[in-house]
């Protein structure tokens, strides 16, 4: 079956089973193409939460099919490649932040959203990438942990020093193997450009940036600039930006031998298409209990952000 049959089918069949296709901006850009709504990770939980249909595909990662189970229980949530994971997510433990929390009861504990549901169950509170400053600043504790990214912890760290925040040692796989060297010499070939570039990476990569910010901040920023701009996160955001917008060789990707997030590529058109007609894919379950432990952390972030 050719591509553009195969994305007809698809979109055909979603129609027909009520079902909706949720797509995070680093999906292939086929799968883009097909999704009914495309975003960050908790831009779909959201749009999930409010959708009529009662089946959702969600193309992307584990945690993000966990959080929109997580926001919207009575619907029925498919991952499409059940092997689809975030390694962030998955670095650090329910079990150490439970004894953490043991040994220092008037600490808070605050997850980045790229987390397991059942990490979220131990955390105080949850964050996006682009709520962080906010929340962080807004909580009464002055001792907090933040969890899982180091480098997402740094640079809230660094805006807030008023706090004493407590880095562990988790990061993403793909922007911690950025280093200075890659945008210094980028900027050579194009010194008039602009750096966008996602908090999840290095110190010393943020130290160049004009904007940092989350994946729909740094789409944001680009579309608003009228010249080049070097985009510094997963590939999906420029292929999106060079497709989506005129004069979309003016977005110039960081390193695109780095900035490639397997997990996020490993879905395919004929997986979604799979999905949708029930031959493929896990339906999310969570345990009652935990969902609701792990729904209190997003709830606060609702609240303060």
């Amino acid at each position: 079956m050719r591509v553009s049959e195969l994305k007809s089918k698809i979109v055909e069949e979603a129609k027909k089973r009520d079902t909706v296709i949720l797509a995070h901006t680093y999906q292939n850009p086929d799968i883009i193409d097909i999704a009914n709504i495309t975003g960050d990770s908790f831009f779909l939980s959201q749009k999930a939460k409010d959708l009529k249909e009662k089946r959702v595909i969600m193309c992307g990662v584990r945690f993000m099919a966990e959080s929109v189970k997580i926001l919207s229980p009575e619907t029925e949530v498919v991952l499409p490649v059940p092997s689809a994971t975030c390694l962030m997510a998955e670095q650090i433990s329910p079990e150490r932040v439970r004894e953490f929390k043991k040994n220092n009861p008037d600490t808070a504990v605050v997850a980045y959203i790229n987390t397991t549901a059942a990490l979220k169950a131990e955390c105080d509170v949850c964050v996006t990438s682009s709520s962080a400053l906010k929340i962080v600043k807004a909580l009464p504790n002055k001792d907090i942990l933040f969890i899982p990214d180091k480098n997402l912890g740094s640079y809230v760290k660094k805006q807030i020093p008023e706090k004493n925040i407590i880095l562990w040692d988790g990061y993403c796989p793909v922007h911690n193997k950025l280093t200075k060297e890659d945008i210094i010499e980028l900027k050579k070939e194009h010194p008039e450009a602009l750096f966008a570039v996602h908090p999840e990476s290095p110190e010393e990569v943020l130290e160049h940036a004009d904007m940092i910010g989350a994946t729909s901040e740094i789409i944001k920023f680009a579309k608003s600039q009228s010249g080049k701009v070097i985009i510094g996160t997963e590939i999906g955001v420029v292929d999106y930006l060079s497709t989506h917008e005129e004069n979309g060789e003016r977005f110039i990707q960081l390193s695109r031998e780095k900035l490639v997030c397997e997990d996020m590529k490993i879905t395919t058109l004929n997986d979604v298409y799979r999905a949708v007609i029930g031959e493929q894919g896990e339906s999310i379950e969570l345990d009652e209990v935990l969902r609701k432990k792990a729904l209190r952390s997003i709830d606060k972030m609702l609240e303060l952000g």
